[in-house]
């Protein structure tokens, strides 16, 4: 019986493995796709790579995970506000990859939209061009910045509808429609769900073609499924009492 992109808690652990690359919403522990990453950790996946614009601080969110030994490697923008992450780093115990945010924003973006990259100066001259392409374009010289892509992609939208068509608010447009859009599954915490045409058109931002599973809340997931099977049982029965 279909019941739309809306999962439980229990639906989406299941997803989660070591190995995979996690992509992650949100910045210095603002506006994250908070309930998914405590399931993510509950899970006990490890060796995972995250791909995140920070590590957070030490605590919450993406730095738990990193302190619990299940993040192997992040990629990401700094990690100046988690000095645990810092001395894993230091120690050898924890693989970084540090990449300049507008380029790190774009590779992203590349990694969605089905890119191979993109050209930037940002990064000629430093230790930033090490072991990556120089591509020269009408006499100038461009780094060539890979797409990212990521296993599962964990973000935060204010609206979600039975679709996965989403809208943001505020810090919910910083990173999350980019990071939504990056991955080979999609999963989304949403804040309000919302009706079928009840998100205008000029709303949405990522259109559900890129989502695959919704969260909303285990209550509220819970009651939306039950509220889908019950609509389709009817309609059932009304087919065939026809």
């Amino acid at each position: 019986m279909d019941i739309g992109k809306v999962r439980t808690r229990e639906q989406i652990m299941a997803c989660f493995k070591d190995g995979q690359t996690i992509a992650v919403g949100g910045q210095a522990g603002a506006y994250m796709p908070w309930n998914l990453l405590d399931m993510l950790e509950e899970s006990g996946a490890k060796h995972l790579t995250i791909i995140s614009i920070d590590a957070t601080n030490p605590g919450f969110a993406i730095s738990r995970l990193i302190e619990n030994g299940q993040v192997d490697k992040m990629i990401t923008t700094h990690i100046g506000t988690n000095p645990i992450a810092s001395k894993l780093m230091l120690d050898g115990k924890l693989e970084i990859e540090l990449c300049p945010m507008g380029s790190f924003m774009e590779r992203l973006r590349c990694g969605g939209g089905g890119l191979g990259g993109v050209l930037t100066k940002t990064g000629l001259g430093t230790i930033v061009e090490e072991g990556k392409q120089i591509i020269e374009v009408k006499g100038e010289k461009y780094l060539l910045e890979e797409a990212l892509r990521a296993d599962v992609a964990l973000t935060r939208a204010r609206f979600a509808d039975p679709l996965g068509n989403l809208a943001y608010h505020g810090t919910g447009t910083a990173s999350h429609p980019v990071i939504a859009t990056c991955a080979d599954l999609s999963i989304v915490q949403c804040d309000l769900y919302c009706d079928l045409n009840e998100l205008g058109v000029d709303q949405i931002r990522v259109p559900g073609m890129f989502v695959d599973m919704i969260y909303t809340g285990e209550q509220d997931s819970n009651r939306i499924i039950g509220r889908i099977k019950t609509a389709q049982i009817l309609k059932e029965e009304a087919k065939n009492n026809a």
